[in-house]
């Protein structure tokens, strides 16, 4: 039986240092600012992708503490249909550009730089809702 064909899946990571969070600054495109995360590996599971891709560009152990969401968008990558699994989790270290990264800062996150990549907006966006509310958000509502 053949495969399916399907679209490559994503871990991001919102990754908190007290009340700020590290977003990397894009060496590939598509260019901007974008939360810390990468492609699964084949074998890997989404949460260790999310945890390695965070050490991978930031140098950060993270802690995943809550999923966020599923973005699943199908032109919310301009590279092609990309399915990203965002989780929220608590970073320790220093924070220091590697791999992916060209640059990487601590932001409000009511406060991100411009521009941000991909739909990192609308993904901070549900996460300053989560942080109002308590509640996660309900993509598929809108």
């Amino acid at each position: 039986m053949p495969r399916p064909v399907c679209p490559p899946i994503a871990a991001d990571v919102i990754a908190e240092i007290g009340d700020r969070i590290v977003l990397i600054e894009r060496k590939n495109f598509p260019p901007g600012w974008a939360i810390p995360g990468g492609f699964v590996d084949v074998g890997e599971t989404v949460e260790h992708a999310a945890i390695r891709e965070t050490l991978e560009e930031t140098s950060l152990e993270v802690e995943l503490r809550a999923l966020l969401g599923v973005y699943s968008r199908p032109d919310r990558d301009p590279r092609g249909q990309t399915v990203t699994v965002v989780y929220i989790g608590r970073a320790r270290g220093t924070p220091l550009a590697r791999d992916d990264a060209k640059g990487i800062g601590l932001f409000l996150p009511t406060e991100p730089p411009s521009p941000l990549a991909f739909d990192h907006a609308e993904i901070l966006a549900d996460y300053i809702r989560f942080l109002k509310s308590g509640e996660f958000p309900a993509p598929w509502r809108r």
